[in-house]
């Protein structure tokens, strides 16, 4: 990868996005997303904004070296999965869990923790 231009595009459709959407989530233009690609060079704001929003590795968008995102954490990655599931299918079986493990209560939660620590030691 030789180019910001490059890797912007990479990155659009390795997040399986349009250009537009990529732009409104920056709140710029798909044009200037577009010029961006062509040849242009964002701005260290604009670079700030990419890597966060989208959770990308600041150096690979620069220099294309290191993987293109980082790493999440333990709660980045429940948050990731809330949103996804959010996105999907309207009462989907994984909307409905999630919704019906949000609803347990804590005597509950000690309940699901013993059944899963069952099943585990059944399949050792």
């Amino acid at each position: 990868m030789n180019s910001y231009g490059e890797r912007i595009s990479e990155l659009i459709t390795k997040l399986g996005i349009t250009k537009t959407a990529f732009a409104d989530k920056l709140n710029i233009t798909q044009p200037y997303v577009s010029k961006l690609i062509k040849n242009g060079t964002p701005s260290d704001r604009l670079i700030e904004d990419i890597c966060e929003k989208f959770n990308v590795n600041e150096k690979w968008l620069r220099t294309g070296e290191e993987e293109m995102f980082r790493p999440l954490n333990r709660n980045d990655e429940i948050a990731k999965l809330t949103s996804d599931l959010f996105k999907g299918e309207k009462n989907s079986f994984k909307e409905r869990l999630i919704l019906a493990l949000a609803g347990l209560d804590e005597s509950e939660w000690e309940m699901l923790e013993k059944i899963a620590e069952k099943i585990a030691k059944e399949k050792d």
